[in-house]
């Protein structure tokens, strides 16, 4: 149930994430081309060549907030957020302060109490990540994490150790705004997009398959979503926590509307309940 509380939550952090191309270039189909053109920005920048990539994001910015209901099958259990609530300088550029905070209700405290805080600070021209936190609390379980991601010499500090990366590497929440980046419009069933994905000590390749379109109904309204699925692999992340569906606005913001997952003793669901900082969305239908 650890990790797969908070997955279910909003993210396929992994997100779920929420929980998603080779990190050189834009997530693509396989076995498309890239294509990002190299940037030279900031003081540092000028001490140290610093090759960072430009994505187009016209998904999110500061300022936006999302909050879910957890249920346990039919049962509230908690409830989470998401937010970027500023942009913060880091290595002499822009980076998005993304915070994700999930908590049982006090009710189901009784059998598994949750507060668990997740940030992650992603850069806001190349969409790859800067630095990971992790804060777990889940019954008597406590862990604190956190990775800084030298993205000049491929290298992630962590409270672990010190670990070789590749280019552009994502962390589990970083990578759910790059999957927000694409553009779903001309995707077909069983299209899988690849990323690389940092966590604990370990590079994973993570594949994010499109399975189609759907209508969902939640408390912040009916939403037109694209359907994903993050490919769990032996090793990676979720390993034991069984299937992740994320339900994403099918317009330019995707933001997550639904993350259902399947665990051995029932289903985890992250639903929206309201959002702002967004404006109108496209996909909303009432």
């Amino acid at each position: 149930m650890r990790y797969a509380y908070a997955a279910a939550a909003g993210i396929m952090v992994s997100t779920g994430l929420f929980v998603a191309a080779q990190l050189a270039g834009p997530l693509q189909p396989a076995g498309a081309g890239s294509g990002h053109p190299a940037l030279v920005r900031g003081e540092s920048a000028k001490q140290t060549p610093l090759p960072l990539r430009r994505i187009p994001n016209t998904a999110f910015n500061a300022g936006e907030k999302l909050s879910f209901d957890v249920k346990f099958g039919f049962v509230k259990a908690g409830e989470a957020s998401l937010a970027i609530p500023e942009v913060r300088d880091m290595q002499g550029t822009g980076a998005f302060r993304v915070v994700f905070r999930v908590n049982s209700t006090s009710a189901f405290s009784w059998v598994f109490r949750v507060e668990d805080r997740y940030e992650t600070f992603v850069d806001t021209s190349g969409i790859f990540s800067w630095r990971f936190e992790q804060h777990i609390r889940e019954g008597g379980y406590r862990r604190d994490f956190s990775a800084d991601f030298d993205q000049v010499n491929h290298k992630a500090y962590t409270t672990g150790g010190t670990y070789p990366i590749p280019p552009f590497v994502q962390d589990i929440m970083s990578s759910f705004y790059y999957v927000r980046t694409l553009d779903f419009s001309q995707s077909k069933p069983g299209d899988r997009f690849h990323m690389e994905n940092f966590y604990k000590d370990t590079t994973y390749a993570l594949d994010v398959k499109f399975l189609g379109r759907e209508t969902v109904r939640t408390g912040a309204g009916t939403f037109r979503c694209a359907v994903v699925e993050p490919m769990v692999r032996e090793g990676g992340l979720f390993k034991s926590e069984g299937r992740i569906i994320v339900y994403l606005s099918d317009d330019e913001r995707k933001i997550p509307v639904k993350v259902s997952t399947q665990v051995v003793i029932g289903s985890i669901d992250g639903v929206l309940r309201e959002y702002s900082g967004i404006g109108p969305l496209a996909s909303r239908v009432e």
